[in-house]
């Protein structure tokens, strides 16, 4: 995780067709999110960005998918939050 222009970016791992929608924690620095959604004409990145969204309190535009839309890692940028802000809400999450 670390500070961007306008926002912070982070590393995500995502695991689709889950039994629920979480905030999984960390593994290999990269935040692990559980979806229900499949991968499958951006169900599951668009879940990851409503996900994302409520667990960092800003708005689902908030969350820009920089990297990886067809993939399970994913960067991803959070705008108007500094990284140490995403880290504390993260962390309160978890």
């Amino acid at each position: 995780m670390r500070d961007t222009p306008g926002g912070a970016s982070l590393r995500v791992r995502v695991t689709p067709r889950s039994a629920r929608n979480a905030v999984a924690g960390t593994r290999e620095g990269a935040l692990v999110v559980r979806l229900t959604a499949p991968p499958v004409e951006g169900a599951a990145n668009a879940a990851l960005a409503r996900i994302l969204a409520r667990a960092l309190d800003v708005a689902p535009s908030a969350i820009e998918l920089l990297r990886g839309a067809s993939g399970r890692d994913k960067l991803v940028r959070v705008t108007g939050r500094t990284a140490s802000e995403v880290r504390a809400a993260l962390a309160a999450d978890l």
